[in-house]
């Protein structure tokens, strides 16, 4: 008669989905797909899946073939922009005031937080400084932070980068969660008022 615990534990049997995506990083992690590194990654991927077995979780993912499509496109031409903009801010020499912005996100699930803030660092100029599981908020480095505008740019741009990854593999309720525009922005930091002017000094002279 077997234990109550052999039903928790870890079957080894080969998911071919996680095995599939073990072969892709490991072709990426050795310069590009060649039909070497397709073959090693396969067998790599086997061996872990084989030495160390994972238990049945439930990722709540949801694969959205046009919601994918267009997630792929937006990605490529925010790509596309954000490398000009660097480039230009680059050539120019133009040196603006730094700092590291919150953007809370209006999705709950690790999984669709940890793919938001993957797809943010993946674009040019969106440097991913921390991401706070507890709050769902993401802390981006960006220049131009004295431009207000600009900041708002990059929320609502973080916003809709958020909803593309949800529409793509998210559930029918991170759908609806998305669909509602995002909370109020935080105030701006108020503005440190200006030190005394030093007191004027008496002429000693008679």
């Amino acid at each position: 008669m077997s234990s109550p615990d052999a039903a928790h534990r870890p079957r080894r049997r080969l998911d071919l989905s996680l095995i599939a995506w073990l072969t892709v990083i490991w072709m990426l992690l050795w310069s590009g797909p060649t039909w070497g590194n397709l073959i090693s990654g396969i067998v790599v991927a086997v061996a872990l899946c084989l030495v160390f077995p994972l238990p049945a979780v439930d990722l709540a993912l949801r694969l959205r073939p046009l919601g994918i499509v267009r997630l792929a496109g937006y990605m490529a031409y925010d790509m596309v922009v954000s490398s000009a903009t660097v480039t230009r801010q680059a050539l120019t020499g133009r040196r603006r005031p730094a700092a590291v912005i919150a953007v809370q996100l209006r999705c709950r699930t690790d999984l669709m937080i940890a793919a938001t803030a993957v797809a943010t660092s993946c674009v040019p100029g969106g440097a991913l400084v921390e991401v706070n599981g507890a709050t769902a908020t993401l802390y981006l480095h960006m220049s131009d932070a004295d431009d207000r505008d600009m900041v708002r740019r990059t929320r609502r741009d973080v916003w809709r980068l958020e909803a593309l990854v949800v529409r793509a593999f998210g559930t029918r309720d991170e759908i609806t969660r998305v669909a509602v525009g995002p909370g109020p922005e935080p105030p701006a930091p108020p503005t440190p008022p200006a030190p005394p002017a030093p007191p004027a000094r008496k002429d000693p002279r008679p």
